[in-house]
C-alpha cells in the first residue's frame, strides 16, 4: 500500500492543496491505513531533522544576499552594464534581458528571485519600447531559469545534502550548462529580431559608457568571484561562503553604493526570512516524504522497472529525461530532487554515469521545467510582474523551452559539458567504467 504514496500525492496537488502540505499528508494517511501509526512520529519529526542542517544554512544566506542585491539598487546596476554591452543591437532589449539574467544568476541563485527583479524593470521597458506584453514575459520567464544553474545554486546545495556530493563540483559544473542556456537564448532572439524586425534599444554606447557602467558594476558583478574563489581557495565553506556573500552585499548596499539605509534592513530580513521559509519548509516535508519512500521499497521496485525497459544507456538516459522534464511541469525543483535523487541516481550511477554529471542533467531538468506549462512557478510569477495572462506566456515561451530541451540533450551526451570545469579544477576524477558513450563524447 505505501508504494501509492506518489499517486496520492499527485492527486492531493490536482485538488489544490498546497505542496508543503501534500508531501505531508500523503504518506501520513497511507501510514495510518496500513496501520503503521507509530511511524508517523517519526515522519513528522523528520521535517524538523530535514531542515535541521548546517548545509542547509547556506540557502537563506543565498537569498538575503540576492534580496539585499536587489533592495540596494544594484539589479538596476547589472542591467545598465548589459545594455550598455549589447543595447545597440537588433532586439537589445531582449538581449539585455537574457545577459542581466545570466549576471544576476551570480548573484542570487534563484529563479524566482530573477524573474521578479528584472522583469519588474525590464518588461515595462520593453513594452514601451515596442516589444509585446507576451513576448517581453516568455523571455524574462525563459532567461531566469539559468538562475539556479550558474552558481551560487539553491537546489544544487539541496542535492549535495540529499546525496553527499561536493558543493564545490557542483558550482562548478553548472558554469557551462549555464552559459550554455544563455547563449542560446541570445541565438534564438537574434532570429527573431531579424524575422520579426524587433527594435534597437539604444545607440550603440561609446567606450566612455561602456567603462562607466562596468564600474558601477564592478563591486556586484566581484560577488560570484568571491563566493568561487573562496570555495576553490579552501578559504571557507559554501555555507560560510554563503554567509560572506550576504555580510559583502551588505556592505556594498549600505556603505560603498549608499543605496540602502539601516531604516530598509527590517523590511529586507523580513523577506529573506519569509522567502527562505517556504523553502525550507519544503525541505523538511520532503525529507520526511522520503522517508515513507525507503519504508515502501519503492526505489528498488522503479530501479527494477526501469532496468526492464532496456539496457542501452544512451535510452535510459533519454527517458529519464522526459520524466525529469515532465515532473519539473508540476513540481518546484527542491523536493523533487529530495524525493527523487535517491531513487534515480544510484541507478544511473550504477551505469556508470559521474555523480556530479546526473546531478547536473537532473537540476538543469527540474530547473527548465519551472519555465514550463502548466504549473512552471516562473510563469506564474512573470505573470504577476507583467499582468499578462498564463496561457499567453505560455504559447510565446516555446521557442525558447525548445532551445533549452537541446541545451539539456548537449549536457545529457556531452559529459564533458558538465565536467571539464570540476576536472581542471581536481574536484573529480572522470571514470566511465559501464557507460558506453561514444569516445568523442567524452574528452
Amino acid at each position: 500500500m505505501l508504494a501509492l504514496f506518489l499517486p496520492a500525492f499527485l492527486i492531493l496537488l490536482a485538488i489544490g492543496l498546497p505542496v508543503f502540505f501534500g508531501l505531508l499528508a500523503a504518506p501520513g494517511i497511507l501510514l495510518w491505513l496500513n496501520g503503521q501509526t507509530r511511524d508517523l512520529a517519526l515522519l513528522y519529526r523528520n521535517v524538523y531533522n530535514g531542515i535541521d542542517s548546517f548545509p542547509l544554512m547556506a540557502i537563506p544566506f543565498f537569498m538575503l544576499a540576492g534580496v539585499l542585491m536587489n533592495r540596494g539598487g544594484i539589479t538596476a546596476r547589472l542591467v545598465e552594464f548589459s545594455q550598455a554591452v549589447m543595447g545597440h543591437l537588433r532586439g537589445g532589449l531582449a538581449q539585455v534581458n537574457i545577459l542581466s539574467s545570466m549576471l544576476f544568476a551570480g548573484l542570487s541563485g534563484s529563479a524566482v528571485a530573477d524573474t521578479s527583479a528584472i522583469g519588474s524593470m525590464l518588461i515595462p521597458a520593453m513594452v514601451k519600447n515596442g516589444y509585446t506584453r507576451k513576448f517581453s514575459a516568455a523571455i524574462t520567464a525563459a532567461s531566469s531559469v539559468i538562475g539556479p544553474i550558474i552558481p551560487p545554486s539553491g537546489i544544487m546545495i539541496i542535492y549535495s545534502y540529499v546525496m553527499g556530493e561536493s558543493v564545490a563540483a557542483l558550482f562548478l559544473a553548472g558554469i557551462i550548462p549555464g552559459i550554455l542556456v544563455g547563449v542560446g537564448l541570445m541565438l534564438m532572439t537574434w532570429i527573431m529580431a531579424k524575422r520579426y524586425d524587433f527594435p534597437v534599444a539604444t545607440k550603440r554606447s561609446t567606450w566612455t559608457e561602456r567603462g562607466n557602467a562596468s564600474i558601477k558594476a564592478f563591486f556586484p558583478l566581484l560577488t560570484p568571484v568571491i563566493i568561487l574563489g573562496g570555495i576553490l581557495g579552501g578559504i571557507f565553506t559554501p555555507t560560510e561562503a554563503s554567509a560572506v556573500a550576504a555580510a559583502y552585499a551588505l556592505i556594498i548596499s549600505l556603505f560603498i553604493l549608499k543605496s540602502m539605509t539601516i531604516r530598509d534592513l527590517p523590511k529586507v530580513l523580513t523577506e529573506a526570512a519569509m522567502t527562505s521559509s517556504v523553502v525550507l519548509l519544503l525541505v523538511g516535508a520532503a525529507m520526511a516524504f522520503k522517508t515513507v519512500v525507503s519504508l515502501s521499497h519503492a526505489p528498488e521496485i522503479l530501479a527494477a522497472w526501469i532496468m526492464s525497459l532496456t539496457e542501452n544507456p544512451l535510452i535510459l538516459l533519454f527517458l529519464i529525461n522526459l520524466l525529469l522534464f515532465l515532473v519539473g511541469m508540476f513540481l518546484d525543483a527542491g523536493p523533487a530532487i529530495i524525493i527523487l535523487a535517491p531513487i534515480l541516481g544510484p541507478i544511473f550511477i550504477n551505469l556508470g554515469v559521474h555523480p556530479v554529471h546526473f546531478a547536473i542533467i537532473m537540476s538543469v531538468n527540474l530547473t527548465v521545467g519551472l519555465a514550463t506549462p502548466p504549473m512552471g512557478l516562473v510563469l506564474f510569477v512573470a505573470s504577476s510582474v507583467s499582468g499578462e495572462r498564463i496561457e499567453s506566456i505560455a504559447k510565446s515561451i516555446l521557442p525558447f523551452l525548445a532551445v533549452e530541451v537541446v541545451v539539456i540533450f548537449m549536457i545529457t551526451y556531452i559529459p564533458a559539458v558538465s565536467l571539464a570545469i570540476p576536472r581542471f579544477f581536481g574536484f573529480i576524477t572522470v571514470s566511465y567504467t559501464h557507460l558506453t558513450l561514444p569516445t568523442i563524447l567524452l574528452v
